[in-house]
């Protein structure tokens, strides 16, 4: 890892992203929740008309 003027290790952008649980937690939360709602509207979106209703 690279070290500045001061000889004190810089912290990469990752590692500070990375290390940020409720950050993590959130986007696992968010990713799912996003993901399974649009799924639901395509699977909405392509069901047909049902025969039981003329």
């Amino acid at each position: 890892m690279a070290t500045n003027d001061k000889g004190e290790r810089q912290v990469s952008y990752w590692q500070v992203f990375l290390d940020d649980i409720h950050l993590i937690f959130f986007l696992g939360v968010a990713i799912f929740f996003i993901s399974y709602t649009v799924w639901g509207l395509i699977e909405i979106g392509t069901v047909g008309q049902s025969t039981l209703i003329k």
